[in-house]
Formats: C-alpha cells, sequence, structure tokens
C-alpha cells in the first residue's frame, strides 16, 4: 500500500512486525493515524469508498513526510442516509464508538498516547468520533485529534472556486481524480443541486444561521436518490488539477497538526 520511508519505518502498521512497532514507538514517541471513512454510494460516477479512499490517501501522504504509523482504516461509517442505493453499508454509531475505542485502548496498552483520527465522511461520522475520543482520553490518558476535511479545506475551498458541500460534488470529484482517477468516471456525473433551505447549511466555512444536520428519513431518501442519481452538487465542474491543490493543502494541515501533536501544543 505504501512503500518503506527513507529510514526504514514501514508506514502501515499491518505490514510491520511487532519488532518494528516497537522501535517506531520509541523513536516516535508512540503517534499513530488512524483512517476513517464510509462504503456508501456517491452518485454514479464515485465509488462507494470515495470517503475512505481520501482518509486513506491523506494519511498515507502525510505519514510518508513525518515518519508516522497508520493503522489500518476503519472502512465503515454511520450512512442511513443512503441506504435507498445499493451498496452502501451503514455502522450503528454505538458499535462504531465501542469499535474505535477499542482500536484506541489496544494500542494504548501498547505504548502509543497520541492519535490522529483522520476522518474522510465529514459530518455524519464526527459525533460518534468525537464520543470515542472523548472517553478514550478520560479512560486511557492518550491525547486524540480529529481531522476532518471539510473543516481543513475552509481557506482553500473558496480560493479554488468550490460550492458548498454536498455530495459526490464538484469538490469530492476533484479531489478523487486527483488521488485515485481510475476509480472515477466523469462520462457519467450529473449536476443535481438541490433547492437552498434558508435555515439548513451543511457546509462549515459558510457563516449563516442553520438547524443541525440529521440524517433523511426513508422516505426523503428514496426521493431524492430518483432525482438526483445520489449527487448533490455539480461534479462536473470537477478537475484533477483542482483536486491536487485541495489534496495538498489538506496534507500540508495535517503534517502540521501531527507536528503540534508531537510537541504537545494541540489544544
Amino acid at each position: 500500500m505504501i512503500s518503506n520511508n527513507s529510514q526504514g519505518i514501514k508506514a502501515w502498521l499491518q505490514e510491520m512486525r511487532w519488532q518494528e512497532v516497537q522501535q517506531y514507538r520509541e523513536k516516535r514517541e508512540g503517534l499513530a493515524l488512524i483512517p476513517v471513512g464510509s462504503v456508501e454510494q456517491h452518485g454514479l460516477h464515485l465509488p462507494l469508498g470515495t470517503d475512505s479512499m481520501v482518509a486513506i490517501s491523506l494519511a498515507r501522504d502525510a505519514a510518508q513526510r513525518t515518519e508516522s504509523v497508520v493503522t489500518p482504516p476503519l472502512w465503515f461509517g454511520w450512512s442511513p442516509h443512503h441506504l435507498a442505493l445499493p451498496g452502501t453499508i451503514t455502522i450503528r454509531p454505538e458499535i462504531l464508538i465501542e469499535f474505535l475505542f477499542d482500536v484506541l485502548s489496544s494500542l494504548a496498552t501498547n505504548g502509543f498516547d497520541r492519535f490522529v483520527i483522520v476522518n474522510g465522511h465529514r459530518i455524519a461520522n464526527i459525533p460518534w468520533i468525537q464520543i470515542s475520543a472523548e472517553k478514550a482520553q478520560r479512560e486511557l490518558g492518550v491525547r486524540v485529534i480529529i481531522f476532518d476535511p471539510a473543516y481543513m479545506e475552509k481557506e482553500v475551498a473558496d480560493e479554488i472556486g468550490f460550492g458548498e458541500v454536498g455530495h459526490a460534488d464538484e469538490l469530492e470529484t476533484s479531489h478523487m481524480l486527483h488521488i485515485m482517477p481510475e476509480f472515477v468516471r466523469m462520462d457519467l456525473a450529473e449536476d443535481h443541486v438541490p433547492p437552498e433551505r434558508k435555515h439548513y447549511h451543511v457546509d462549515p466555512r459558510l457563516q449563516k444561521d442553520t438547524l443541525c444536520w440529521v440524517p433523511s428519513t426513508a422516505k426523503e431518501l428514496k426521493q431524492t436518490a430518483g432525482e438526483s442519481g445520489g449527487v448533490s452538487g455539480r461534479p462536473t465542474l470537477a478537475t484533477a488539477e483542482k483536486g491536487k491543490r485541495l489534496h495538498e493543502h489538506l496534507v500540508g494541515r495535517l503534517i502540521e497538526a501531527i507536528n503540534e501533536l508531537n510537541k504537545g501544543r494541540v489544544t
């Protein structure tokens, strides 16, 4: 999945032997990246694993430049709002909370004490990750930070010209065109911009008053899926160059977060 870096430390935990993990822990003071995503429909043109692929790519590229270890990804997330289309797999949040906690607890038992959760599934995953992270910090005495692209792209998304955050939109499609173009079918991409709701905006960049996000009902899911094919936004405007600018910005911010966490300066 990733080649060894110049220091001979493998980035992927699953590719290491236990002795190598011990050596890494002693040298790098026990920091690990944990990619978290989802398996859910992403329109006609993107693969089901888009969110996980984004998290994996960000963690991988930041790990290469910081000599960090990345755990195997948590491929599944909380996706009840996408069950109207085939292939989506959703896990109950109470299960995900305990699953992530067990991962953190296992690593903490062996000397890891700092963690970066790299979330590719935007706002849907954040609540259960936050709960699990808080529990880990309280019960295990570790430090956990959450890196989410939707919150870390604020300073570059407008510069690039992306519209509001949607789903399988211009931003996500551009990112995938850069990191994994072999999985993107631009010939199948179709735009669908839902009507604006006055007090309902999920994009963290927006300064408008908003109600908090709640997953759609089964009835709403079927109607929306039939109208849009699973898309919210304008994926036809996506380009690999936009995706490269986005990815480089996010990797840079992730590296900064890793370095700050290693120095104990993240609050």
